[in-house]
């Protein structure tokens, strides 16, 4: 049976995910992913009126993918100290998938021809995982709103930043596979990250 409307629409953005990511933004067509998704260019430009337009769409679906998968730190369990640094930790690792990085480098290539989807982009990778760190810290430590973000900027700093631009740079080898949460202890050393939780939080 054929797809049809907003079946058709998220089929659509999950093979031209799948290009832009394998191909970049510049070598990505419209006749390509009309072919790769099994639709005609009609239909295509129906749901998207230009490759512009898909991009943003795309940049939203990975959005929502990246930002379900992460979660909140309340829900890596009931120390929070631990849980702190398992959420930064998750993080990193989610950071650090092959697919993760390309989405983030094509969205540095396109960033000044498409500013609003690359700062979508980096609002849900850096901007919303440290608001939600910093409002956990705010409900579980004697922190003011100011204090627990900065101290959720800090975290987020050290966990990420330092591995990040490396992997970007291709010079740490990338995650090949979506990342478990099951694997995170292998993936990423977490005690680096628990003695930074426990040298920037007060005690409770």
């Amino acid at each position: 049976m054929a797809r049809r409307g907003e079946q058709l629409r998220e089929h659509i953005l999950w093979v031209a995910k799948d290009v832009f990511i394998e191909l970049g933004f510049e070598r990505t067509s419209m006749d390509v992913v009309a072919a790769r998704a099994e639709t005609s260019k009609r239909s295509l430009y129906a749901h998207f009126e230009s490759k512009d337009k898909l991009f943003s769409a795309v940049v939203t679906l990975v959005r929502g993918l990246y930002l379900g998968r992460l979660r909140t730190p309340a829900e890596y369990g009931e120390d929070p100290a631990e849980a702190i640094a398992a959420y930064c930790g998750r993080l990193v690792q989610l950071q650090l998938w092959t697919s993760a990085l390309r989405t983030l480098r094509l969205g540095i290539a396109e960033a000044e021809r498409l500013p609003e989807a690359a700062a979508d982009m980096h609002e849900a990778i850096f901007e919303v995982p440290q608001r939600r760190l910093a409002q956990y810290l705010a409900e579980r430590y004697p922190l003011d709103a100011e204090a627990s973000g900065d101290v959720a900027a800090q975290l987020v700093g050290r966990a990420v930043y330092p591995r990040l631009f490396r992997a970007l740079l291709a010079a740490e080898p990338p995650l090949t596979e979506l990342p478990d949460e099951a694997t995170l202890a292998r993936d990423v050393d977490l005690r680096p990250l628990r003695a930074a939780v426990a040298a920037l939080l007060p005690a409770r």
